[in-house]
């Protein structure tokens, strides 16, 4: 018992010093202490108890490090996500591009030993809500790094007149810390400026040009936008590769629904809801689910059945086309 107790005590004063390593080096000579008395199984979970104590304070390590300061803290917002790849629906080809660039990241290394640079420049385009932002949180997840994203439209109104400088503080960070940089919104910045060789918008869209042709290949630099066709064409050419993005088809609908909402559906069936999930964007679909649940839920139900869906997804279409 007299062990028992200077052990504890250990442990008290580790804590309030804020010597986790301490703290955990202790409660594995309880775990092994009690190991010998032949308690395995509390022993056992007092091991498992550390263990995962220290998985995640490692993560939350790893967040506050992310987190931008200074000046960068007012134009770069951190996140770690946690969504896999396999979470992403999207057509076949383009989560084949994704898995390529994944691929290139994880032999950077060997790439770059025969000379040759892993794709680390990423246009996204396509509608709003069909999975761009969500693809950059699934780039970061993977590699297992930061999401930093750059809201430009904030930026370009908040700072004119000194975007170029703090474009140069975005960029520097992307030099100095791996991550995935999610430029959003991107027409804000990279809109056609023709006529306006001289104003502000081309120099600031001149130093982005400048700034992404330098970028170091450990991070990936993601431009997200709703709106291809107004891009500057000097634009495309800087990007290893252009993703596009699509609504989703009748089959990815119910995939996305289905998804959302779990065991909710696990007897609905779905089939020929094609001319009510034509012309929804992944976003929509799921705001859908989640209204045709809600609605289940507050009845005191637990099965989303055919026309509960039905009746959320001609709604979200009456919003949008409105």
């Amino acid at each position: 018992m007299a062990g028992n107790g200077r052990h504890v005590a250990a442990m008290v004063r580790s804590h309030a010093a804020g010597d986790d390593a301490n703290f955990y080096s202790v409660a594995l000579q309880v775990a092994a202490r009690e190991a010998k008395a032949g308690h395995h199984v509390l022993a056992n979970d007092i091991k498992k108890a550390v263990d995962a104590s220290r998985e995640q304070k490692t993560v939350r390590e790893i967040t506050m490090l992310a987190q931008p300061r200074g000046e960068l803290a007012d134009l770069v917002q951190a996140t770690y996500p946690d969504v896999r790849l396999r979470e992403l629906v999207a057509p076949t080809d383009l989560v084949s591009q994704i898995k390529r660039v994944l691929a290139e990241q994880r032999q950077r290394s060997n790439l770059l030993e025969h000379g040759f640079t892993p794709a680390h420049r990423l246009l996204l385009e396509g509608p709003p809500g069909t999975g761009k932002t969500m693809t950059a949180a699934v780039l970061a997840t993977e590699l297992a790094v930061p999401m930093f994203t750059v809201r430009l439209d904030s930026l370009l109104s908040k700072f004119m007149g000194e975007t170029a400088s703090k474009l140069r503080l975005v960029f520097d960070a992307v030099a100095g810390r791996r991550g995935v940089y999610l430029f959003d919104e991107f027409d804000a910045l990279g809109a056609d400026r023709s006529g306006n060789d001289v104003g502000e918008a081309r120099r600031i869209l001149n130093s982005f040009l400048m700034f992404l042709e330098e970028t170091s290949s450990e991070s990936l630099v993601c431009a997200a936008t709703n709106h291809r066709s107004i891009l500057d064409r000097a634009l495309f050419r800087r990007f290893d590769a252009v993703l596009t993005y699509s609504l989703p088809d009748a089959r990815q609908a119910t995939i996305v629904m289905k998804a959302r909402l779990g065991t909710l559906a696990r007897n609905t069936s779905m089939a020929g809801l094609g001319q009510y999930t034509s012309g929804l964007s992944h976003a929509e679909l799921v705001k859908a689910a989640e209204s045709a649940a809600k609605a289940v839920l507050m009845r005191g139900e637990k099965q989303v059945d055919r026309d509960d869906l039905i009746i959320a997804l001609s709604s979200r279409r009456q919003a949008s086309f409105d």
